[in-house]
């Protein structure tokens, strides 16, 4: 190694510490670096241990989702007693059963903007920021979400929240099992809205909300239909590329903006027609 060769991975090091750092990484989980791009040999089948029945194994999975549907269950009733904005607020900053609220998050952060709003915005989940103000969309992300609703005439009829309520580790997305949790008491803040649109914002809300296997590449800008547990609320959903992918990638904009446009036209049309 030459001489000059410290200085040039130290200086490499303090940046991509710094991009990390710049992300929202904050949390380390291992003490020792793990090589994540080594393969590893396919296991070879094996009978299951003398000691791990069949038996078991089927009561432990039970068990498991057993413990998964009470909590949603929990969730529900929770939502169901929320007959105000407010109250849904203080319902989630209370409910115990999402597995992030104890990860490291500060605090819930649940939704801003306009009570009663034709619009209903969807993001994934919230980031550093978000946990820090407790409100959602709030970061660099958030100013350009504000932007692009403002350029399109939606600044004030809008209502902003996400999937999940509390921050994931690392700002990481967040599972589908977390989302599952929290569905209740989105699908309550729908229902208290009442709005005439959804907008999805990114793959992993337009996954868990419209229920698609497709990534956001593909289904941005096509029209989808949400509906309601129990199927008796159907409304029109558009899903569109984070704020956060459009900052990484600027050339995405203007699809992205001409997904803006058609949401804006359609949701005035029927504005108009009412």
């Amino acid at each position: 190694m030459s001489p000059d060769a410290v200085p040039r991975d130290v200086h490499a090091a303090e940046a991509l510490l710094s991009f990390w750092a710049w992300a929202g990484v904050d949390t380390c989980y291992e003490d020792a670096a793990v090589n994540r791009t080594a393969v590893a040999p396919l296991p070879r089948a094996a009978r299951p241990p003398a000691a791990m029945s069949r038996g078991t194994v089927s009561a432990t999975a039970e068990a498991s989702v057993v413990g998964a549907v009470d909590t949603i269950a929990e969730a529900r009733r929770a939502a169901a007693g929320a007959h105000t904005l407010e109250e849904l607020a203080a319902a989630i900053a209370a409910f115990d059963g999402c597995p992030l609220k104890t990860a490291g998050a500060r605090q819930a952060v649940f939704s801003r903007g306009t009570a009663d709003a034709p619009l209903f915005v969807i993001g994934e989940a919230p980031g550093a920021d978000e946990d820090i103000q407790g409100e959602p969309f709030v970061g660099r992300a958030g100013q350009l979400l504000d932007r692009m609703l403002r350029a399109a005439g939606l600044e004030n009829r809008a209502f902003i929240t996400n999937t999940v309520f509390w921050r994931p580790p690392g700002n990481r997305t967040p599972t589908l099992a977390e989302q599952q949790v929290c569905a209740p008491f989105l699908e309550r803040a729908i229902d208290l809205v009442a709005p005439r649109m959804l907008l999805i914002v990114g793959g992993a809300s337009a996954k868990a909300v419209l229920g698609v296997g497709d990534g956001i590449l593909s289904i941005r800008g096509r029209w989808f239909e949400w509906r309601s547990r129990h199927r008796t609320t159907v409304i029109p959903a558009l899903p569109i590329l984070h704020p956060a992918f459009l900052l990484r990638q600027p050339a995405a904009k203007k699809k992205t903006w001409a997904d803006m446009l058609t949401l804006t036209e359609r949701l005035d049309r029927i504005d108009h027609s009412t």
